[in-house]
């Protein structure tokens, strides 16, 4: 297993994400609809709006999975962070960087994972809009475009206080 490792910018990564006041917060329907979407547009067991923080990733909201964070270092979305496009693992256990993480050989059985950052408009990628499965899967290009699409309404919605949707 590969522990993830850390963006340049990280100390002021997690200033953001803490200044955005949303870590640890109750569920919320306008999160909680998208995920619930997605697991059904997706088809996938899994559906997470993942925050990472310095030392675990929280769910702000999780439709499939009953645990509200990981640690970081196990974290596929610590990955996913690193990047600005959609990190897809089609399967977990063929890839060098998840194949005995334990993630992967327990609970929840991760085999497929895809993570579209969720960058904010000071262009701080503070976590993941992410679908994940037990069984090995592929994303056609137009399933790619609609995740990053959702995971920009995802971002802006992190960005806009609570009773202030528009």
């Amino acid at each position: 297993m590969r522990a993830p490792s850390f963006p340049k910018n990280e100390a002021e990564r997690i200033q953001v994400l803490r200044d955005i006041l949303i870590l640890d917060t109750p569920p919320e329907d306008r999160f909680d609809h998208i995920t619930a979407y997605c697991q059904s547009r997706f088809g996938t067991e899994i559906v997470l709006i993942t925050l990472v923080d310095a030392e675990r990733q929280w769910f702000k909201s999780a439709m499939g999975l009953q645990t509200k964070e990981t640690p970081r270092d196990i974290s596929f979305c610590g990955h996913a962070i690193l990047q600005d496009e959609v990190m897809i693992v089609s399967d977990a256990t063929r890839d060098e960087r998840f194949a005995d993480n334990p993630l992967v050989t327990g609970p929840p059985y991760i085999h497929f994972y895809a993570g579209a950052p969720l960058k904010l408009a000071s262009g701080y990628t503070v976590g993941t809009l992410c679908l994940i499965d037990s069984k090995p899967k592929h994303l056609e290009p137009e399933e790619i475009e609609h995740l990053k699409v959702l995971a920009k309404m995802v971002a802006i919605e992190l960005e806009t206080p609570p009773g202030r949707e528009e």
